[in-house]
């Protein structure tokens, strides 16, 4: 019986890593993003002038 509960809490565990990884890449994504089009941003300012 408790290596039953052990293995649920264990895979619980797991499980919360995993999600918190993904949102943690995801948000490494998007701030990537915002810093390209930032540098894009910057490179067509100075073409126009």
């Amino acid at each position: 019986m408790f290596k039953a509960i052990r293995r649920v809490s264990a895979l619980f565990a797991l499980l919360l890593l995993a999600i918190k990884g993904v949102f943690a890449f995801l948000s490494w994504i998007e701030r990537t993003d915002e810093s390209a089009s930032a540098w894009v941003d910057e490179d067509e300012f100075e073409e126009v002038s």
